[in-house]
């Protein structure tokens, strides 16, 4: 991991070492040997995205890198951190954007997530390229770019996910504790029911969830409440996210469904986990744009193994 290291000096300590890395602010920053192992301090934000208030929304983990780490240790990392989603950012790596953007759940990693590449642009702005207000990752799902607006939301620009109605399945029935009216399979698994209320009741059996063969299931209803279009919740045990407060990338196929059945192009989206969320979705061709806040929570800095 030292090539990735920009400005390192060692020194000895009693019988430990101290190695410290020069970060791209300029600040020195020591971490301590242990076990006779060196370590490395990397910068960590944590901030609640598609919020709309604090501690709402869904919280994701950014870090930045100067060189991508190992994968288990990226994984591991993510599981130390057991939030929903933690992002690793490199600039200037590969050729489809300013930055290189992953993601880790506690258990995998993913193709795609909307609220980490959310947070992750937060930090550019606020963190890494103050007074820039647009950014171009370069991610599994190809080039994702994100917008500062005027009120202090932000725009990401994702892929549209197709869907392809399904037959009634009781295996998702018996796993949700509930029939859907109408299943649709694509990336991720749509279960759509009659209200608002059906879907907030939902018990599911996360065993039964991650038996079945697909990321996860979205569960959507049209919303009961004014100036909200409809609702959803996402079920992920089988990527370590029994349920995922704000899920972004659900709303690749959320948003081209609704669009359809209510004859319009722009709506407004509540996430009914426990935390809740807010998103605005506008489909754009075969683009969706996901618009939605950013807060802070906690800055800091992780300690692993160099």
């Amino acid at each position: 991991m030292r090539d990735f290291l920009d400005g390192i000096a060692v020194g000895g300590v009693g019988s430990e070492q101290i190695l410290v890395l020069r970060q791209g602010v300029g600040e020195a920053v020591p971490a301590f040997g242990i076990g006779g192992e060196t370590t490395v301090r990397l910068p960590i934000y944590q901030l609640d995205a598609f919020a709309d208030r604090p501690f709402g929304g869904n919280p994701a983990a950014v870090i930045p890198l100067d060189a991508w780490l190992p994968d288990p240790l990226m994984q591991a990392v993510a599981a130390e951190n057991n939030l929903s989603e933690t992002a690793f950012l490199v600039a200037g790596a590969g050729s489809e954007g300013d930055y290189g953007l992953r993601w880790f759940t506690p258990a995998a990693e993913v193709d795609l997530c909307g609220h980490a590449t959310l947070a992750a642009a937060a930090v550019v702005f606020h963190h890494l390229r103050p007074g820039t207000d647009t950014v171009a990752f370069g991610t599994r799902s190809g080039r994702l770019e994100v917008e500062a607006e005027a009120d202090g939301r932000l725009s990401m620009r994702f892929p549209a996910w197709p869907r392809t109605e399904a037959a009634a399945d009781p295996a998702v029935a018996a796993a949700l504790g509930a029939a859907p009216t109408t299943l649709f399979h694509g990336p991720d698994w749509l279960a759509v029911f009659g209200s608002a209320w059906a879907v907030a009741d939902l018990r599911p059996d996360f065993r039964a969830v991650a038996a079945l063969p697909t990321r996860g299931v979205i569960c959507t209803a049209p919303a009961d409440t004014p100036g909200v279009d409809f609702v959803s919740r996402f079920f992920g045990p089988s990527v370590g996210i029994d349920e995922d407060p704000v899920t972004g990338s659900a709303h690749c196929m959320l948003t081209p469904y609704w669009a359809d059945r209510l004859g319009k192009t722009v709506l407004e989206a509540a996430q009914i986990s426990a935390r809740g969320g807010r998103l605005t979705c506008r489909l754009d061709g075969g683009r969706v744009v996901l618009t939605g806040r950013a807060i802070p929570y906690l800055e800091g800095t992780i300690t692993v193994p160099d």
